[in-house]
């Protein structure tokens, strides 16, 4: 009996946790290449973005040159940031210091927000498909156990077959798990590079920022 057939002997519950983890792989493959795809290019970006910045001779000279190359807007926004307006609110009091610091942090975290956005997708399919999974194996079961009974009659060949096709929705469940697990700590990495290269960059800027008398962004 093929995954198909199976589906379609299946009871309700049997159908819905099927489809459930149809719905958990397809999600966790298409934030996976997705994601995939944004960190690698960019990690390049920050990479290029940084060197343009400490080539430039001047800051508007900078992000004319960050426009070519911070595609996903990380890095811009931080330096468009430590543009400090006196407009009499009190996002603009306290010291330079202070403002610079709020500003960049905030930029900091929006970069951030967006690297690891699909990452809470990717550890919650990992750390409940195969539990979704054994729910429906043990459900599968106690219907293949409840059939044994009714027919009267336990052999082996009775038991081994509906109990093999429960324990397919196990497999199944890991097989779910597994690559959103993997991909979760590999992008977590590739996020945690990238993350330290902008909080080093915002340290700096904050520094340059803070030591001119007349910051133009």
């Amino acid at each position: 009996m093929n995954a198909i057939q199976l589906f379609w002997q299946g009871d309700g519950v049997t159908k819905a946790v099927a489809l459930l983890l149809l719905a958990m792989s397809v999600g966790s493959w298409v934030v996976i290449l997705w994601k995939g795809w944004l960190l690698h290019r960019a990690s390049g970006d920050v990479e290029r973005c940084v060197a343009a910045f400490w080539q430039s001779a001047s800051v508007d000279e900078a992000l004319q040159k960050l426009k070519a190359f911070d595609r996903e807007a990380l890095v811009i926004p931080m330096v468009i940031a430590t543009k400090i307006e006196a407009n009499g609110t009190l996002a603009a009091a306290g010291d330079k210091s202070q403002q610079l610091t709020r500003v960049l942090r905030d930029a900091l975290h929006l970069a951030l927000a967006k690297l690891q956005y699909g990452q809470v997708l990717l550890a919650t399919v990992g750390s409940t498909a195969p539990f979704v999974g054994l729910l429906g194996t043990v459900w599968g079961i106690y219907h293949a156990l409840i059939g044994i009974a009714n027919a009267g009659q336990v052999t082996i060949d009775k038991i081994s077959g509906p109990v093999g096709e429960a324990l397919i929705m196990t497999a199944a469940g890991l097989a779910v798990a597994i690559p959103a697990v993997l991909a979760y700590n590999v992008l977590g990495r590739s996020i945690g590079r990238i993350e330290a290269e902008l909080e080093g960059f915002a340290r700096d800027l904050r520094e340059l920022a803070a030591s001119q008398p007349v910051w133009q962004a």
